[in-house]
């Protein structure tokens, strides 16, 4: 099969089309013929030497995929419901540049009515991450404050419609006064520039000086003590990245005080369980609202599987609203 090879880490020109074998599904697992892989800020790092995958995961980048299903753990599909020839999108560990994948079937979820395999493509690795940070860990509640740093990367349109649909009111950050109204177009209810204004200051003020219940932190660094001081009482801080760095200064008195949370996670090493669980609770809460047009994938480019080192320039500079979307040919 061709596979999308990292042969030196560093710049995107790394990314290389190569041969591979064709993998093999083992048990609990699946073999999918992939049409479209979805680009992620991990896979940039994974292609710099900065987040090597897990212990037994393929070295190909790639964290989540959509195309049929071709072969399996014949038991464990018939549990899921999952037959072959289904169209489905799957998270993964690594792997997902590739014509073919091998995905845990838990971690495994019916492409939504409705969608194409380029927009199914782009939906579990955001999805997952935010169902099971925002919602779960952080528990954010209907009539609620958010606040989404970045609010137009790909995890940011996927907080800002779910929070939205569950009955948050939701802020964002964002670049540019575009990037600003793209997120207000998807729903967000307040959308901040952060090279023009002082995002704590700002959700002090949208909020009338009580502040966000719920920070969705992909910068950290400096921004974490910024974010405690725009945090309502009893309210938590969810860091899923670093792009800022990893060290931060807090004021543990206003911890205190407040009684704030501050927590964190990475998804890739999390054993299968605890994904099929967020499967499960994605395929009950929502895809019916995918199906039902109420939210939708956003998709900013589409590249050929050849062209992934393109991709990742993209990522990297910064521009793009939403989802990137490497296609495979049959």
């Amino acid at each position: 099969m061709q596979a999308v090879e990292i042969t030196a880490f560093g710049a995107p020109e790394g990314l290389r089309l190569a041969q591979r074998p064709r993998p093999q599904a083992g048990s609990g697992e699946l073999l999918i013929r992939v049409a479209a892989s979805g680009v992620n800020r991990p896979d940039v790092l994974q292609r710099k030497g900065h987040y090597a995958p897990p212990p037994g995961v393929s070295d190909l980048p790639g964290l989540e995929v959509a195309g049929v299903v071709e072969s399996g753990d014949e038991a464990a599909m018939e549990r899921a419901g999952i037959r072959v020839g289904d169209r489905v999108c799957a998270l993964v560990a690594g792997g997902g540049y590739a014509q073919w994948c091998v995905a845990p079937v838990g971690q495994c979820l019916p492409v939504p009515a409705g969608l194409s395999d380029v927009e199914a493509a782009s939906l579990p690795e955001t999805f997952f991450t935010v169902w099971s940070n925002v919602f779960e860990r952080a528990r954010l509640q209907s009539g609620e404050v958010l606040l989404v740093q970045g609010g137009s990367s790909g995890i940011g349109v996927t907080a800002i419609q779910l929070a939205r649909a569950r009955g948050a009111t939701v802020i964002v950050t964002a670049g540019s006064d575009d990037k600003c109204a793209a997120c207000l177009g998807l729903g967000a209810h307040h959308a901040i520039n952060y090279r023009t204004h002082d995002f704590a200051a700002e959700v002090l003020r949208i909020t009338e000086g009580r502040g966000a219940d719920v920070v969705l932190d992909m910068v950290a660094g400096d921004y974490v003590a910024r974010e405690l001081s725009c945090l309502a009482e009893d309210g938590r801080i969810v860091i899923i990245a670093v792009q800022g760095g990893v060290q931060a200064q807090i004021d543990a008195g206003a911890v205190l005080r407040k009684r704030l949370t501050v927590t964190g996670s990475t998804l890739r090493p999390r054993p299968v369980a605890f994904k099929a669980a967020i499967a499960q609770a994605l395929r009950e809460q929502v895809w019916p609202l995918l199906a039902a047009g109420t939210i939708r994938p956003v998709i900013h480019s589409t590249f050929a599987a050849a062209d992934a080192a393109q991709a990742h320039t993209l990522m990297e500079s910064n521009q793009h609203v939403g989802k990137i979307v490497l296609t495979w040919s049959a």
